[in-house]
């Protein structure tokens, strides 16, 4: 598992920044991506992939220790599709 501040690190290393600096980026990437599902909106990350918000139906579940059926409420979720150049890159 990679963390925030780990990629913070490496683009400060390899952009000559402080650690504040690139993790402030990092952070600020993923707050845009957030806001614009929050908005509905897709964001689209050439070479990465595109990021965006799926509605799941109310749907009927069963609680698994005693058997009784319930009522999942509909929800909001976000989905990532990698694109062509990330899913060649992972299956080199």
């Amino acid at each position: 598992m990679t963390t925030t501040n780990e990629i913070a690190d490496k683009i400060a290393t390899e952009h000559s920044l402080t650690k504040a600096q690139a993790k402030t980026i990092v952070e600020a990437v993923i707050a845009s991506i957030t806001a614009a599902a929050v908005a509905g909106n897709e964001t689209s990350l050439p070479g990465f992939g595109k990021f965006k918000v799926k509605a799941t139906p109310e749907r009927e579940a069963r609680n698994p220790s005693t058997g009784a059926t319930i009522k999942v409420a509909a929800a909001k979720k976000l989905a990532f599709t990698p694109a062509k150049a990330l899913k060649d890159a992972l299956n080199k």
